[in-house]
């Protein structure tokens, strides 16, 4: 098919663990749940200090619509209920638990029964599915929209170097991922199917063509090896051409975007009932003596990781890919659902700005034709008609132009402030 070209950089891939088959981490001595991990509205525990709990169990829940529950990853004693602080800066509260070792599943645990939609897409909010590639939006709310879809399209770019979690699924768990998505297909009631793999993982690419051969609705899509291929807006416009406009969604373009590794855990859990309490993660750096892929419990800290991993004299550990990922101070932070890399890097060189050059280099590597340079003024002098004419709404945090600046300007970072300077509006608000 036609691949739509568009504007980015090329990074070096880094992809040091593709070939590294996940392990299943330790059980941990205590895990650590924070009651919100994505976006929406956190949720309110419901377990107390004393509490014993299952593996599966619901722990946490909100009546909010954009949120999903929180369930435990282990069965053991509930030891506190504390303050924990979000890398946002927000406060939520957090479930820490003891495991008795047992990992006894709770006695609510077993397959949904699917006959409608409205089944399928309440299953999966009770699954706690948040999109796995790092974003974290709750799965049943993409699925709710009223919007007519005519294109599932599965994003398995993986476009930020060191990550490989979504390539091991697809390698590891190719079943779960074809059948996750003829699933959503048939519940969603969705004409076709689009996986979307970058050129750099011909593996997977091969494996999935083979499987798909004889399915007319999906198609194994292969995109340049472009950042950021992976982001929402990129990936449409990528394959069909649509454009998401200045605060819109996927849906209102007729097209659902999910990860490929949502995409294998929904349908283990149709056949299961086991909710998400673990995830694949990816950890790396030059700091780490053993890079590897891991299936580790949710709430387990990154201390135990770097543990694991032989990761020494690190001076920056990142959650995340090194574009978009988050700096990390704290070892005993838990690893949550939207965790799907961890880099420890021995220097933590921070580099001086200069003044700009008028090159022009940011503008040219805008995958959304943004002028970043222009926007960091008007976030200097503080101009919410400029920021909002030059469209800062529409950024999406890439890094591209703080990556090419050679001035080293925080381009990228200036526009996080300058959109938080406007209260932009939240996922929960554009819900219509």
């Amino acid at each position: 098919m036609n691949i739509r070209s568009f504007n980015g950089v090329h990074l070096r891939h880094y992809k040091n663990t593709e070939s590294e088959t996940t392990v299943a981490f330790p059980l941990p001595a205590r895990v650590v749940i924070p009651m919100g991990m994505g976006m929406g509205e956190p949720c309110v525990p419901l377990v107390s200090v004393g509490d014993k709990v299952f593996l599966g169990q619901k722990i946490g829940d909100s009546d909010a619509f954009m949120s999903v529950p929180v369930h435990s990853s282990v069965s053991g004693t509930v030891k506190e209920i504390k303050n924990h602080l979000l890398h946002g800066g927000k406060l939520c509260k957090a479930v820490v638990i003891e495991p008795d070792g047992k990992q006894i599943p709770h006695e609510d645990i077993k397959p949904p029964e699917i006959k409608t939609t409205k089944d399928f897409i309440n299953a999966v909010r009770e699954s706690g599915a948040v999109g796995l590639g790092g974003a974290g939006f709750p799965t049943h709310v993409k699925f709710s929209y009223d919007n007519h879809v005519d294109t599932l399209i599965i994003n398995a770019a993986e476009c930020e170097p060191y990550i490989t979690s979504d390539y091991r699924e697809m390698m590891e768990n190719t079943a779960d991922v074809y059948d996750g998505i003829k699933l959503i297909l048939e519940n969603m009631h969705i004409n076709r199917a689009k996986l979307c793999i970058e050129k750099n993982k011909p593996a997977a690419i091969r494996l999935f063509t083979r499987m798909t051969a004889k399915d007319d609705n999906i198609d194994v899509v292969t995109l340049p090896t472009r950042y950021p291929q992976g982001a929402e807006k990129m990936l449409l416009f990528s394959t069909t051409g649509r454009m998401i406009k200045e605060n819109q969604i996927t849906s209102e373009e007729n097209a659902l975007v999910v990860n490929v590794s949502t995409v294998g855990f929904l349908n283990r859990y149709m056949k299961t009932g086991m909710p998400l309490v673990s995830r694949r993660l990816t950890v790396d750096g030059d700091a780490v003596g053993m890079p590897c892929n891991i299936e580790v419990l949710i709430g387990t800290t990154i201390g135990d990781i770097l543990d694991y991993a032989n990761a020494e004299n690190y001076r920056k550990l990142i959650m995340g890919g090194p574009m978009m990922g988050v700096c990390m101070s704290d070892p005993d932070a838990p690893i949550v659902k939207t965790h799907n890399a961890l880099l420890a890097l021995k220097s933590d060189d921070t580099p001086v700005s200069s003044p700009c050059i008028r090159c022009g280099r940011c503008i040219k590597v805008c995958p959304v034709n943004l002028m970043p340079l222009e926007l960091e003024r008007a976030y200097n002098t503080k101009n919410k008609e400029e920021l909002l004419a030059l469209r800062v709404n529409l950024c999406m945090n890439c890094g591209a132009c703080s990556y090419v600046c050679p001035a080293k300007r925080p381009l990228a970072e200036t526009n996080c402030l300058a959109k938080e300077f406007l209260n932009v509006k939240s996922p929960k608000e554009m819900i219509k």
